[in-house]
């Protein structure tokens, strides 16, 4: 089963790419490398709940993610007197990742994902990481990440090697959602 965003797929669990380890992406400078970005963060940002997505949750077997900015920025999820959203549209890229360093520290928190709609569990994951990564643009990044950013980082991380948060999460509800 499918949810269509603007003919935008984004695919449910049962899809078996998501439970496949994702190739390299190759070349930063094509077309097609810079047309996956923007599908996926047309996908992300027409959830109201997105902040994470995946190259394999658009049903594309790359190593890529982005991660919505707004997570560093938490009232940005807060709404204004209009009752819209302070969100932005603003991304990162993180192509052919690998998380370098872990923190001993490791906290639980509930995570929900776009692929498993309804669906919410408590999962333990390291505080703080390091990543290395390539931008859209090719470079070669180190950064670090804390609390909400790097659990971002590292749920979306599991999606290129096949995982799903349900696999590690503990008191998973079932939550209806409206339409």
């Amino acid at each position: 089963m499918k949810s269509t965003i603007n003919k935008i797929m984004i695919l449910d669990k049962s899809s078996k790419i998501l439970r496949q380890k994702t190739e390299d992406v190759k070349n930063f400078n094509s077309s097609d490398f810079h047309s996956l970005i923007k599908k996926m963060s047309d996908a992300m940002f027409n959830e109201p709940d997105g902040i994470g997505i995946a190259a394999p949750q658009i049903g594309i077997s790359k190593k890529v993610f982005l991660v919505a900015e707004d997570v560093l920025f938490l009232e940005r999820f807060s709404e204004n007197k209009e009752g819209k959203s302070k969100r932005t549209k603003n991304y990162f890229v993180f192509a052919n990742p690998s998380i370098k360093k872990f923190s001993s520290k490791k906290t639980k928190d509930i995570e929900g994902c776009l692929s498993v709609r309804g669906v919410y569990g408590e999962v333990l994951r390291p505080e703080k990481i390091t990543v290395e990564y390539f931008d859209e643009s090719g470079n070669k990044k180190n950064r670090g990440a804390s609390n909400l950013f790097a659990r971002v980082i590292q749920h979306e991380f599991d999606h290129l090697n096949g995982i799903l948060f349900i696999d590690k999460a503990k008191n998973i509800q079932r939550i209806k959602h409206e339409p």
